[in-house]
């Protein structure tokens, strides 16, 4: 559909957050604690945070949680009963304030969700999920999304995109039907387009590297010293995947007490050494470079190759999250330089 552009002035914004509360609908937005900020269910308006560049944790946890029961089970005198996770009990989600980067991440989720098996609890959630993204307005060192095809003002993957223009009031550009018919659903809360020039109000963020140059040198690149000169500071800790909106990584898990128990899927990270440990000892990814490789070429090779999208967004989370100071947009010039 044809992207339809209005006014909506932040104290309308709220009473659009009440009302969709009001309708039952989970409302998930930045919240800040201290000096990290995460998606969390608010009330009103007033309890979301806007000081933030990148929120600590993307907003992927909407659609595929830190942990997610799979089924559960009990061993009873007839054998186990098994009963799966009924999706109905997904509420309607709203996320607000996600940046423009982070929804085109969801792409990437869809895209491994949807590989050679659709995945029901994900495509359910986010079939539930509306998207109403903030535009930035300022970008810091770690923000690469204009080098992987992103923007500050990128529309693709919101349902609506607000951007901050003069007075407090934000454009809404209404992307998607989903975000119709929400506008719609709220019609009053929206006024007339003003006209304001939008890449006014736009962050700068500075093209870092080619991508469509870097992805086929990184394909041709599994033997490269690079990956040993990149990885000798990384300690492993898995930082970087539990803040990537694209990492998929899981483990599945069994819970039991006494008879009854439940299967838990939770995220893991390719970067941990116990990722691929066999029962028989042998791990194919015994050493950290080996690790980084495999994470780095997921995104820029394997990705691409198989499922047509990149696996990375550029929002620079990994590097600011990183406690031994690796910056991934450094490690891609390098690559794309080599």
């Amino acid at each position: 559909m044809d992207i339809e552009r209005k006014l909506i002035k932040r104290a309308s914004l709220g009473k659009l957050v009440e009302q969709l509360r009001a309708e039952g609908k989970v409302v998930l937005a930045p919240k800040k604690k201290k000096n990290v900020v995460f998606f969390e269910p608010i009330n009103t308006i007033d309890e979301m945070s806007t000081d933030y560049i990148a929120t600590t944790q993307s907003p992927k946890a909407a659609a595929f949680p830190k942990s997610d029961r799979i089924l559960k089970f009990e061993n009873g005198k007839e054998g186990i009963k098994f009963e799966g996770q009924p999706t109905s009990v997904y509420p309607e989600t709203v996320v607000l304030g996600l940046r423009p980067c982070d929804a085109t991440g969801f792409d990437s989720l869809t895209a491994i969700f949807n590989w050679d098996y659709k995945d029901q609890l994900y495509n359910d959630r986010l079939a539930k999920t509306t998207f109403i993204g903030i535009s930035c307005a300022s970008c810091d060192a770690y923000c690469f999304c204009t080098s992987v095809k992103g923007g500050p003002g990128n529309t693709h993957g919101t349902d609506i995109l607000l951007t901050a223009v003069d007075g407090g009031d934000f454009l809404a550009e209404i992307v998607s039907e989903k975000g119709k018919k929400l506008a719609v659903s709220g019609q009053q809360y929206f006024e007339a387009d003003s006209g304001a020039d939008k890449e006014k109000f736009l962050a700068n963020v500075p093209v870092k590297f080619d991508v469509d140059t870097l992805v086929p040198k990184a394909q041709n690149s599994f033997e490269s010293p690079v990956w040993l000169e990149q990885s000798l500071r990384c300690i492993g800790c898995g930082a970087c995947a539990y803040v990537c909106p694209t990492c998929a990584c899981f483990d599945m898990q069994d819970e039991t007490t006494g008879s009854k128990g439940q299967r838990v899927r939770c995220w893991d990270s390719c970067g941990f050494g116990l990722f691929t440990l066999h029962t028989s000892g042998h791990n194919p990814r015994e050493v950290q470079s080996a690790r980084w490789r495999q994470r780095v070429l997921h995104k820029f090779s394997y990705m691409p190759e198989r499922l047509n999208v990149v696996g990375c967004i550029g929002c620079g989370r990994c590097s600011r999250a990183c406690p031994v100071d690796m910056n991934l947009s450094e490690h891609l010039v390098n690559l794309a330089e080599a």
